[in-house]
């Protein structure tokens, strides 16, 4: 959710400038994903884990900074920006990786679906503003 978003473009039309190829060169795109969420810095995080969950994915998954050091804030998989992600980009398949770090827990839960206002979002939208991510 821009501006809380890092500089680099991680979508499949960034692989095509970053690497200078068409888009009909690709074959192949495999989306890599956390099997829990993480982000840096500020704004929304509607799985955000403010307990012992989040303590213990943060320190299972080493969740930290590499440069700074800093806390990453932790929280449940997130359905429902994977699946704007996959509109975004078209993935052929999915690569779930940091599996071992649930291990162990004694509860896991996935967002499935966002809800403003005590109403379910239609499958496939994705809030178009920080505002409105922020009420989820």
């Amino acid at each position: 959710t821009y501006p809380y978003v890092t500089s680099s473009n991680t979508t499949i039309g960034g692989v095509c400038t970053g690497l200078g190829v068409p888009p009909q060169a690709i074959q192949c795109i495999i989306g890599v994903v956390k099997a829990y969420t993480t982000r840096v810095g500020g704004g929304p995080f509607p799985t955000e884990l403010f307990d012992e969950y989040g303590t213990q994915l943060r320190e299972q998954g080493h969740e930290y900074g590499t440069t700074t050091g800093r806390p990453r804030r932790c929280g449940w998989l997130d359905i429902p920006v994977l699946k704007y992600s996959n509109f975004l980009n078209g993935f052929t398949s999915f690569n779930v990786t940091k599996l071992d770090v649930l291990s162990g827990m004694k509860k896991l839960l996935v967002c499935t679906a966002y809800e403003i206002d005590g109403k379910k979002l239609e499958d496939g939208y994705y809030p178009s503003t920080i505002q409105e991510l922020e009420k989820v």
